[in-house]
């Protein structure tokens, strides 16, 4: 029988007891529909706790509608949205952030994920010529698809890159809690206080059932948004199911809980597999990510067993993810049957 868990995605992982319980708790008698209800003004109280008293918080039902919303509002269709080559607006979203947008999406180079003030100063020009896109938002993800997470310093220096050319500075947060808790910073000193002008901050991914959060740090860009979120189609009518869950998750440090939870079992799944013959660790293992280098043979026969993505068919390297659920049991027989398989493979 295969495992009960695997390492693919932490989108793969089970709604978090508390979660499920916030959700119980709800489920009494009627509230008002679409956010006019006291969970959800509970629940943006808890970002506002977390982000500070002004942040303006809506609530949608999964990451590429916090993106490409969050993109729409800061955005009109001839401007351009700069972000790395892998990003998941760019590789993943089925075109909707230039559907909905109709901006173009131009993507630059990102060693490791992450991408640099000099990088993105490569793509801006064309300024004021009627016959180029105009470059008006750099978007980052933390942490990064490669589960490598940029430094305070260097989110500042892409929010002043941005700030000083009346730009924005878009954050894909679907793992934001991750690179917080590796980071031991708070929410707010690693978005707000860094020049974060927008952050899509992820819930499912850390324990939740399908809810993702749009926080505007600066009021101003949010004042059409009511607007925005209803014509993207992500204005829940029965709003305090999800409110309930985000409340759940920014309470007794819920969020912060997981994440660490993931990001250890992240780093014992590195020690583990480092120490078998034939597997090389290719990035640094900053969040809650393990991406790993070995034969294509060996993967096939892991993949018989253990649910994971390939994540470069090209170079054999997989991504094993762990979440809130993982178990130091899950990490250590998936490691022990990793070891076999390689040990088959060499003989």
């Amino acid at each position: 029988m295969k495992p009960i868990r695997s390492f693919a995605s932490d989108n793969n992982a089970t709604v978090h007891p508390e979660v499920l319980e916030a959700i119980r708790r709800a489920n009494e008698g009627h509230a008002v529909g679409y956010g006019d209800d006291p969970h959800t003004e509970s629940a943006v109280g808890k970002f506002r706790e977390q982000f500070g008293a002004d942040v303006e918080v809506f609530f949608v039902f999964n990451g590429t509608a916090a993106n490409v919303l969050s993109l729409q509002a800061l955005t009109r269709p001839y401007h351009a949205v700069l972000c790395p080559e892998l990003s998941h607006i760019y590789t993943d979203e089925c075109g909707a952030p230039e559907k909905f947008t109709g901006c173009k999406l131009v993507p630059l180079p990102a060693p490791g994920g992450k991408l640099t003030a000099e990088t993105v100063a490569q793509a801006y020009h064309g300024i004021g010529d009627q016959h180029h896109v105009q470059p008006r938002v750099i978007s980052i993800t933390q942490s990064t698809e490669m589960g490598t997470v940029y430094d305070p310093a260097e989110i500042e220096q892409l929010a002043k890159f941005a700030h000083q050319r009346n730009m924005f500075l878009h954050m894909d947060g679907a793992r934001i809690s991750n690179a917080v808790a590796a980071q031991r910073l708070t929410l707010k000193q690693a978005t707000r206080d860094l020049g974060v002008d927008v952050l899509s901050f992820g819930g499912t991914k850390n324990g939740l059932m399908g809810v993702e959060a749009v926080v505007f740090f600066r009021p101003e860009l949010s004042q059409d948004f009511l607007f925005v979120r209803k014509q993207g189609m992500q204005l829940a009518s029965k709003m305090r199911y999800m409110s309930a869950q985000m409340e759940a998750l920014l309470t007794n440090d819920l969020w912060r809980r997981n994440a660490e939870h993931a990001n250890g079992m992240a780093r014992l799944l590195e020690q583990e597999v480092k120490k078998i013959p034939g597997i090389k660790i290719v990035y640094p293992v900053q969040a809650n990510g393990v991406f790993a280098q070995l034969p294509r043979e060996a993967i096939d026969k892991i993949k018989e067993r253990y649910f994971f993505y390939v994540w470069s068919e090209e170079d054999s390297v997989a991504r094993w993810m762990c979440s809130f659920d993982t178990t130091e049991d899950d990490v250590k027989e998936f490691a022990k049957f990793v070891g076999a398989v390689m040990g088959s493979v060499r003989n």
